[in-house]
């Protein structure tokens, strides 16, 4: 049996499972073929979609037995049965479970009804800190230690009084759109092609593109529709001339059965993986060196809406952003109103 450890992270915002093992070829080799897998430089592990299909496929690769039934163990259980039932989305759930079974672990010779305010501060500091874990996940924890105890424990724990971590505000990366013309002119394929614009052109996010279907493109208005995407909402996004002749083209050339974009088999849904690659050969063909991702082009579509004088209740709406607060992010970053402010230095005779 192999030794590994594991926690849960996110990226790119989205929950991922991090691994850490001893290097095995052989191990790496069966870990990549599981739905979603990669590996992150900035975690410095290979990254698994938190699913229990993905769970049981990595206890089965590493040799290692089945959960124990401990105290833990069960209320890690509840607390899935009850989001379960309530319609989250499953990498949320796996999410929270697992934030949950760290922090009732760390606590485990103590009665889960003795568990204080006092007893989540240490725990971030003699845990999450004290092994420099990020923010994100000090959130993480937070968000599964107030739901757990809100609504499945009766303990002497003020769920209001549980304190989140300050988070750095981090403006949003914006390429220019010289810069996105390059990157999108830059794919011979006609798929890589439309997969990469359509990101751009609606303002998507990587799973919500991999989700679409041929059925969620309204040609006669114009719309895009969006279905399920974060936080469970649908949404519609306008579809520009453009675009739309580009996606007839492509579906003139691969006629697509089920997903608008497919793997290598008919019906087979598009990797995030390839999809990363596609974007990676893109940027191999420019003469771009920023570490760009595919949600730069969501951040670049948002902020060009904003310098075209789109208003950002519109903005929101297309993101599908839940507060107003996360879209006005994008004013940082706009360059139309700081491009007009005169310097004093240009007042000055030197």
């Amino acid at each position: 049996m192999k030794t590994l450890s594991s926690k849960a992270v996110t990226h790119n915002n989205e929950p991922y499972w991090a691994i850490d093992f001893e290097y095995d070829s052989k191990l790496i080799a069966e870990l990549k073929k599981l739905p979603g897998t990669r590996w992150s430089k900035t975690f410095n592990s290979w990254l698994v979609k938190p699913t229990p299909q993905n769970k049981k496929k990595v206890r089965a690769i590493f040799g290692l037995p089945e959960a124990e039934q401990t105290p833990v163990w069960k209320e890690c259980e509840r607390l899935k049965d009850w989001m379960q039932s309530r319609r989250y989305s499953s990498s949320t759930v796996e999410v929270y479970a697992d934030a949950l079974k760290i922090f009732l672990t760390y606590y485990k010779d103590k009665a889960v009804k003795d568990i204080t305010n006092d007893d989540i501060i240490g725990f971030n500091n003699k845990y999450i800190l004290a092994n420099n874990l990020s923010a994100s996940y000090q959130n993480q924890v937070v968000n599964a230690i107030k739901l757990y105890f809100r609504v499945l424990q009766n303990t002497t724990i003020d769920v209001d009084l549980v304190h989140r971590p300050k988070r750095p505000k981090l403006l949003p990366n914006v390429l220019s759109k010289e810069e996105i013309q390059s990157i999108l002119s830059a794919p011979q394929n006609i798929k890589h092609k439309a997969m990469l614009a359509l990101i751009y052109s609606c303002g998507l996010r990587r799973s919500e593109l991999l989700n679409l279907k041929t059925t969620d493109i309204n040609s006669k208005r114009n719309l895009l529709i969006i279905r399920q995407g974060k936080g469970r909402k649908d949404r519609i996004a306008p579809l520009s001339e453009k675009i739309i002749a580009m996606l007839r083209d492509y579906y003139k050339m691969y006629k697509p059965v089920k997903w608008l974009f497919e793997g290598q088999n008919k019906g087979e849904q598009y990797s995030e993986k390839s999809l990363e690659s596609v974007l990676k050969q893109a940027l191999a063909k420019t003469k771009i060196t920023k570490p760009v991702s595919l949600h730069w082009l969501r951040h670049s579509y948002a902020t060009h809406l904003l310098e075209n004088g789109t208003d950002l209740r519109y903005i929101q709406e297309i993101l599908g952003h839940k507060s107003s607060k996360t879209t006005e992010i994008y004013t940082h970053v706009s360059t139309k109103s700081i491009q007009n402010i005169k310097s004093p230095f240009d007042d000055l005779d030197i």
